[in-house]
């Protein structure tokens, strides 16, 4: 019975990390924002439905499950611009078909036209409304991935 407590700590230490996160954890900081980028205000999503989900994510509710809290970053540069979308729901996000469905229709993964990505992980759910090659992408990418593995 003794090594079933220690095991119960370290579930625990382990899946602590992920549940302990907020969205402004998530969000990039100023100084992790690719040089050459400035924040604007608004969307600047790719395509339409990555930021008709966004705007009516009540509307899916009964879809996707509740949303607790949403924050939208918008960035651009020269040659590159776009949305990061940040959700946190009640419960784990229950929506993946459905969102890859809204995303990229028929194809089911992100092409030219419709090149979102998203990533969603317990109760969290980000979607990049950016190109696949841009760099603000894979800086917030591989920050969100460390954060809630």
């Amino acid at each position: 019975m003794k090594p079933t407590i220690p095991l119960l700590i370290l579930f625990f230490l382990l899946t602590t990390n992920s549940f302990s996160q907020t969205l402004t954890d998530l969000k990039l900081k100023p100084k992790e924002i690719p040089k050459g980028y400035i924040a604007s205000d608004g969307n600047i999503c790719i395509s339409s439905q990555a930021c008709t989900f966004y705007n009516d994510i009540q509307t899916y509710s009964n879809i996707v499950g509740t949303v607790k809290s949403k924050a939208i970053q918008s960035f651009k540069n020269k040659g590159d611009k776009g949305s990061i979308m940040y959700f946190e729901f009640d419960h784990v996000f229950k929506g993946d078909r459905f969102l890859q469905g809204l995303l990229w229709g028929k194809d089911g993964q992100p092409t030219d036209e419709h090149p979102e990505e998203y990533i969603a992980k317990g109760k969290f759910l980000i979607i990049w409304s950016l190109k696949a090659d841009s760099p603000l992408k894979e800086k917030s990418e591989n920050k969100v991935e460390t954060l809630l593995q």
